[in-house]
């Protein structure tokens, strides 16, 4: 069934005449018949009793009409919602994280995003890590963030850096070791730990969790597939876990700690080109400015937003 069947039946419907009708719609006769035959066999209805006189609509054919004058103007809607692509006035951007805790930094940046582009259609998607960079190469995202990957890991796309992120020891508030404020990997090397699966860690901290796990036994770690899970084991006092500090969001009741001799991890965004892409510069513009608010935040010292306004 197509839009031109529906509107050859409208036509004749409305003058009861395939004469008048293939007149009305500017095609030959036996075109709109043709039409009429094929529409009547795919619905398996005689909309028409037709002789070389008359032309009356059959039961079914009245039961049809209202279907078709719906069908039409819902066509008809639609192809004018995107008649003037011009004056549509929207913009979309999308952008791929493997990781729920990287979609939390979005909200300030969208909103800023959307003051300046108002017709802005963002696309957030959550993408498992192995389809990842695929979507990205296949132009499926504008744009992915997340941790830099190791140059051995072929990424067709450049890479932006935001910001420097410090690898914490998280552990519950009633931990004995939460009342210190750094550690090292060989303290850690004898607490029950709560890990990330290796295949899904990123690289640096895949390569820590290896160092830990060296040949202690498997009852003495907890694997998961994610860093929300991580992150409730370790609440729940299962053991403590160790994980760039980006994935703890700042409400949790955990104590971070510091390791000692672990060099913070790069976080940016991935992206084939910026060219004719306005969003996606103003993207990566906010999201710096954010990383770089949270972390004066973090350090205790004074935030973007404070010297703007003026804040002691």
């Amino acid at each position: 069934m197509n839009e031109f069947q529906l509107r050859c039946f409208l036509a004749v419907a409305d003058t009861l005449s395939f004469a008048r009708a293939a007149e009305q719609l500017h095609v030959t006769q036996p075109a709109v018949t043709q039409q009429i035959h094929s529409l009547e066999k795919e619905l398996n209805a005689r909309l028409f009793y037709r002789t070389t006189r008359t032309v009356r609509m059959t039961e079914e054919g009245k039961l049809f009409l209202h279907d078709a004058h719906h069908i039409v103007r819902t066509v008809a809607q639609a192809k004018n919602r995107f008649k003037d692509p011009d004056k549509r006035g929207i913009q979309t951007l999308s952008v791929g994280c493997y990781s729920t805790a990287h979609l939390f930094l979005l909200p300030p940046v969208i909103r800023r995003l959307k003051e300046r582009y108002p017709g802005l259609r963002p696309q957030l998607q959550g993408i498992p890590f192995q389809h990842l960079y695929r979507q990205l190469d296949e132009g499926e995202v504008d744009a992915v963030i997340g941790f830099r990957e190791p140059e051995t890991r072929k990424i067709s796309g450049q890479y932006r850096e935001l910001t420097k992120v410090p690898v914490v020891c998280a552990c519950a508030a009633d931990h004995p070791l939460a009342q210190r404020t750094a550690v090292t990997v060989e303290e850690l090397k004898k607490e029950k730990m709560v890990l990330f699966d290796p295949v899904r860690a990123h690289a640096d901290i895949a390569l820590l969790q290896g160092q830990l796990v060296g040949g202690r036994p498997l009852s003495e770690f907890y694997f998961c597939e994610s860093a929300e899970a991580v992150l409730v084991l370790v609440q729940a006092g299962l053991g403590v876990s160790i994980m760039p500090d980006l994935f703890i969001p700042p409400t949790l009741h955990l104590a971070r700690l510091s390791i000692q001799e672990i060099e913070p991890v790069s976080f940016g965004i991935y992206y084939k080109s910026l060219q004719g892409n306005a969003p996606l510069k103003s993207l990566i513009q906010f999201l710096r400015e954010e990383m770089d608010l949270r972390s004066g935040t973090a350090q205790g010292g004074e935030s973007r937003a404070d010297r703007k306004n003026g804040a002691l």
